[in-house]
């Protein structure tokens, strides 16, 4: 499997590339033609997206081998610094801002930045990066995979506290949702995984395609609906360039700690300092996407909310792609 993620590492440069030019489209696409979303009553497109999204996790249970889940849990102080960096450290450094938070563009602002600080790490790219850079793949693999499922729990539990809900069953229904849509997907596709699972990395690169492709579903249905109420006439300039600014500062706050913890205070070896970094301050927008589903169902604002996620996808990927050639090089060296 570390084989496949090295072999796949160069390609995986150009497919961000492209995945993220397809983002820009599906926002262009549903600003052009909103109405198509609406087919149906939206029944259609929310259909073939409950669909996508259960095969989704059904293919990342496939993935999933009880064997490297097993070993790589004897590294139980690296995997454990990576997951609090993921669902602590993030939450924490947005919650710091929540004070300053007074009207309802600026509630509206911090929670997007919120719900990405909740999200689980990211898999592939994880991976590949920390393969560039000659870091602990197999513990890569790992807390990358593990962060998912701990997400499927704490994403909805870090947001239950700042989700403003009229109806007392909202959650109940999420995690209705998620039970259905994520949860039995990937317990069938781990019983599975021993039939299949050879198969599935055979053809890890097609599904990772079909991964994003249900992403890009999602992303118009949530842009098409936030057009087609018109929020982003509500929004300024000021607006975006804060959000982009946000997601800058907040990567790099997010990096710089992680660097000076697992060196100076955690005094990992070099590919563990790497794993770590990497793993922990990368965000998935897979999850988001389909979390975003269930948190924010019927909410117009939805496409609000996942912009921030879309723009530390594109950064972090830029970034890290960079650091991880240059360690790559550097073998050597301290980091």
């Amino acid at each position: 499997m570390i084989a496949l993620y090295r072999k796949l590492r160069y390609q995986m440069k150009l497919k961000f590339d492209g995945f993220i030019i397809a983002l820009i489209f599906m926002i262009f696409l549903a600003f052009i033609f909103p109405d198509v979303a609406g087919f149906n009553n939206g029944k259609f497109l929310n259909t073939l997206i409950s669909v996508g999204v259960a095969l989704v996790f059904f293919f990342y249970g496939l993935k999933l081998s009880f064997t490297e889940i097993k070993e790589g849990m004897k590294n139980w102080k690296l995997h454990l610094s990576i997951q609090l960096f993921t669902f602590t450290l993030f939450p924490l450094l947005v919650l710091l801002f929540k004070p300053f938070v007074h009207t309802e563009t600026q509630e509206q602002f911090w929670l997007s930045f919120y719900f990405l600080a909740a999200l689980p790490s990211t898999v592939t790219s994880s991976v590949v990066m920390v393969s560039i850079a000659r870091g602990n793949v197999p513990a890569a693999i790992f807390n990358a995979s593990i962060s998912g499922l701990i997400g499927v729990a704490v994403t909805p539990l870090l947001m239950h506290f700042f989700l403003e809900v009229s109806n007392v069953n909202v959650f109940a229904d999420l995690y209705l949702g998620l039970l259905f849509e994520v949860i039995l997907p990937v317990i069938l596709g781990l019983i599975l995984q021993p039939y299949w699972g050879k198969w599935a990395h055979k053809y890890m690169k097609t599904l990772s395609n079909f991964d994003k492709g249900v992403v890009l579903l999602i992303v118009y249905s949530s842009f098409s609906e936030s057009f087609m109420n018109n929020i982003f006439s509500t929004i300024g300039s000021t607006y975006l360039i804060a959000l982009f600014i946000g997601v800058i500062v907040l990567f790099f706050t997010v990096y710089l700690i992680i660097l000076l913890l697992v060196r100076y205070v955690l005094k990992f070896n070099r590919e563990d300092r790497i794993t770590a970094i990497f793993c922990g301050s990368k965000k998935s927008l897979t999850h988001g996407s389909v979390f975003s589903k269930f948190l924010f169902a019927n909410n117009p604002n939805l496409g609000l909310f996942i912009l921030p996620l879309m723009v530390y996808h594109a950064f972090q990927i830029f970034v890290v792609t960079i650091i991880a050639q240059n360690l790559g090089r550097q073998k050597n060296e301290e980091i």
